[in-house]
């Protein structure tokens, strides 16, 4: 906010502003309080008074000259013409003219086209001030015409601080774990954080209990993450089935339990990265449980259900566990003997090397014109293989289109001489004279 505060106080304002953002991280909170600076009675600037009529009446959402408008109801592009039919005119009380559009990006392309021009060049007594949470449906051309400010997530820890000041406020007992419990389950949204607060408050007959909570909400609380590292300690695949089952009566959402894992997982690796201790496990041992626990999380929504998906990342970090002593995997049942192994595998390889470094057979452009004189390339003195024999025959095959001659077949001393029909070297010579 950095940039809007140095506007207000230099007098440097914008006619648009668009605050994005996922939900209850303060978008209509901020524009309401950007409303009072903008016409507060001590004068523009970014730290308003909160006392005088105009804050008080912008604050009980009764101040005339602040018009706001949910765009989720009113979507139509006769909506948005009659609510800019009066943006001509001066305000009633204030400095400016304020409109604050929450849900932008739910209003139609028509109204968008109606908005473009009023958002583009308006009277210098008005200001937009929009809100959305989706700002991809919202078209180019208004965001051009608006200052964008993205809010970020609010942090687990401002979270707790935020409602640990509220109870002790409304004199509320409460646990600091289950302060813990509601900011993670918040993501990021205070709004979010305060709903779930009011809710454990109910249940918990007015205190607020990390078993209630948990019991609330159907997350995991600290003690079953440490359950369930314990036996993932032990290698105890019988316990972590039993506490898998456990969690699957009470309902658990298994996703969670492995993002708490993770959680555990990721504090251990930063403790033996900055204290130097070893811990439960080992160095190793943590980044492989980490990496298999967040394939599981990522394959989860296509395992067959949740349970059998989470122990089955359980029981694969067990199979996976590397041994204590050595730090090696333990070995299988194709890696004994490996000598012999090596040493057929090194024999296959040097048969692999002779027969790629033996001279290969002659190309169909390079043979002989006779067959008689093609020798098998490897072998000495031996003629030419059958197939090889087919592969010249096939390329010394004549065309087509070409009349074939009637001993083109026989060798030209084997043909009888023009003029005459004997036949030299022939057992029916004698017979034919």
């Amino acid at each position: 906010m950095r940039a809007l505060t140095h506007a207000l106080d230099h007098d440097r304002l914008h006619h648009a502003y668009l605050f994005t953002g996922t939900r209850g991280v303060g978008k209509t909170t901020i524009a309401r309080i950007l409303a009072k600076s903008l016409n507060c009675e001590q004068g523009v600037s970014s730290t308003p008074c909160g006392v005088c009529s105009i804050c008080t009446e912008v604050k009980e959402n009764r101040f005339i000259d602040l018009i706001e408008v949910d765009a989720a109801s009113r979507t139509g592009v006769d909506d948005t013409r009659e609510l800019l039919e009066n943006a001509q005119y001066m305000p009633t009380r204030g400095r400016y003219k304020v409109y604050l559009i929450d849900e932008v990006h739910m209003l139609s392309i028509a109204s968008f086209n109606a908005l473009l021009k009023t958002l583009e060049e308006p009277p210098e007594h008005v200001k937009f001030l929009l809100a959305t949470t989706d700002p991809k449906k919202v078209p180019v051309t208004v965001l051009s015409r608006c200052l964008q400010f993205q809010l970020k997530n609010i942090t687990s820890q401002t979270i707790v601080d935020y409602i640990a000041d509220v109870l002790t406020t409304e004199a509320v007992n409460f646990e600091h774990d289950a302060l813990q419990v509601i900011a993670r389950s918040a993501q990021g949204s205070m709004r979010d954080a305060l709903s779930l607060t009011d809710q454990a408050i109910a249940f918990g007959q007015g205190e607020l209990k990390q078993a209630d909570v948990v019991s609330m909400l159907g997350v995991v609380g600290r003690d079953e993450i440490t359950a369930l590292m314990g036996a993932l300690e032990a290698g105890s695949a019988p316990q972590l089935l039993s506490l898998s089952a456990e969690l699957a009566e009470r309902n658990a959402d298994f996703s969670d339990v492995l993002s708490g894992i993770m959680e555990a997982l990721h504090d251990s690796a930063v403790t033996q990265a900055t204290e130097g201790g070893t811990g439960a496990f080992l160095a190793d041992e943590v980044q492989l449980y980490y990496q298999i626990a967040l394939m599981g999380l990522r394959d989860l929504p296509i395992a067959p259900d949740p349970r059998s998906g989470f122990e089955m990342t359980m029981l694969r970090m067990l199979a996976f566990t590397p041994e204590r002593d050595g730090g090696n995997v333990p070995p299988g049942p194709r890696t004994h003997n490996r000598g012999k192994a090596r040493r057929r595998v090194s024999r296959c390889r040097v048969l692999r090397r002779q027969r790629d470094q033996r001279p290969r057979a002659y190309p169909l452009s390079r043979l002989p014109k006779k067959p008689s004189l093609i020798r098998h390339p490897g072998r000495k003195n031996k003629r030419l293989r059958l197939k090889d024999k087919r592969l010249w025959l096939r390329y010394k095959r004549p065309r087509r289109n070409r009349q074939r001659k009637p001993l083109g077949w026989m060798h030209h001393r084997q043909r009888p001489s023009a003029g005459t029909t004997s036949w030299p070297n022939s057992p029916w010579a004698g017979l034919l004279r």
